[in-house]
């Protein structure tokens, strides 16, 4: 079940069991590490609460918060049907890049197809900020270039506190 908002003509807030949620631990990783998830193929609420579930029973990482999921336009190739993202905060004792392999590994266990850049996805996971480093590599930037113009990361950080 769902609770529905309208935030402005093009976007919609979405609460449901799960998002928003805040642990009653932190956990014992070291890192703190905030991550977009987003998708707007099948069923991706309920890919949400699944990711979810997978993250909760994860050893590698504790689950500290989620933030509601926001439904909004496609930007970059417009001709897709809207996105569904929220924000999930995590503590992790792995590195940057190891934690960025897992990630991946995760969007490709959701369905994940990468076929062209902003092509729709069932699951995209982008890590917006890892502690308080900043990384600038060819297969990582952090944090997440760009993220401050898109309502898709801005809104949901706001239910995060961050």
């Amino acid at each position: 079940m769902y609770r529905k908002r309208k935030i402005s003509e093009e976007l919609l807030s979405f609460y449901s069991l799960h998002f928003p949620y805040t642990a009653s631990h932190k956990g014992k990783h070291r890192y703190e590490v905030v991550v977009g998830i987003g998708g707007n193929v099948g069923d991706v609420r309920r890919r949400f609460e699944h990711l979810f579930t997978v993250l909760r029973k994860e050893r590698r990482v504790s689950l500290v918060k989620t933030s509601l999921i926001l439904k909004n336009p496609p930007f970059g190739y417009t001709k897709q049907d809207d996105f569904f993202n929220s924000i999930v905060v995590l503590k992790t004792s792995m590195q940057p890049k190891v934690f960025l392999r897992y990630l991946l590994r995760l969007e490709k266990r959701f369905g994940r197809k990468r076929i062209f850049a902003n092509a729709p996805r069932t699951l995209d996971l982008d890590i917006i900020f890892f502690d308080n480093r900043k990384i600038d590599t060819k297969d990582l930037i952090v944090p997440h270039p760009n993220y401050t113009q898109r309502e898709s990361v801005l809104i949901p950080l706001k239910g995060v506190g961050i």
